[in-house]
């Protein structure tokens, strides 16, 4: 007995925002964490980031059902980046993904100043497409996520003049702050920058971050440097 696989045509969603300006924007990739959705990453993309901004809001690939703790009769659906059997499948729909909304995009935007925005779950297959395409990305903004497992295999990520901006919750269940220090420095090994912030929250993007998010996203949308 062999396994055997075919290839079929699967949708996958994002919502889009343009500002009213007549010159291509720059553009920021916003995906969601595990449970999430596009509609509300897109919510809170805008209000981090106002109207400076083309947003791709991304959702997950993956729909599974959200049960409320304690409140078994509320069901509602979220989104996932990965799956346990053969992920790395999951791994090249989130990259053919991108590649397929830059190319959408290709009069829209200012594909020089590409951005990756990313919560939980997605920021390690924000940061595998970031290191896999170092040409296409300028910078990315990482929200209480991990780095990929395989991040240390030789010949497997590419250095590039890429700029991270790392945000943590120092109250963060899922990811310590002593575990986000050390992924911050093994990012250092091939990101041209790396700035990490900590912030008094769970696991969540926190409000007061948010100043601190489009800051620096202004000022390095603003830079020509590559």
């Amino acid at each position: 007995m062999s396994e055997q696989r075919i290839i079929l045509e699967f949708p996958v969603y994002y919502d889009l925002y343009l500002p009213p300006s007549s010159q291509p924007a720059p553009l920021v990739i916003a995906t969601h964490g595990y449970g999430g959705d596009k509609t509300s990453m897109m919510g809170l993309a805008r209000r981090i980031l106002g109207d400076r901004f083309a947003i791709a809001a991304l959702q997950g690939p993956h729909q599974h059902m959200n049960i409320r703790e304690g409140e078994p009769g509320k069901r509602s659906f979220g989104f996932g980046w990965l799956t346990n059997f053969k992920p790395e499948e999951s791994v090249e729909l989130h990259h053919a993904a991108i590649l397929h909304i830059l190319a959408r995009l290709s009069d829209s935007v200012d594909h020089q100043r590409v951005f990756l925005f990313g919560f939980s779950q997605s920021v390690g297959v924000n940061f595998r497409f970031a290191f896999t395409h170092p040409k296409i990305v300028k910078g990315v903004v990482a929200v209480c996520g991990g780095i990929p497992g395989d991040w240390s295999s030789e010949g497997k990520y590419a250095s590039g003049a890429i700029d991270v901006l790392y945000v943590a919750g120092e109250r963060d269940e899922f990811y310590p702050t002593d575990r986000i220090r050390g992924f911050a420095e093994s990012l250092k090994t091939r990101a041209r920058s790396v700035e990490l912030r900590m912030f008094d929250a769970p696991h969540e993007v926190p409000p007061a971050a948010y100043d601190l998010i489009r800051n620096w996203l202004e000022r390095f949308s603003a830079s020509s440097e590559r």
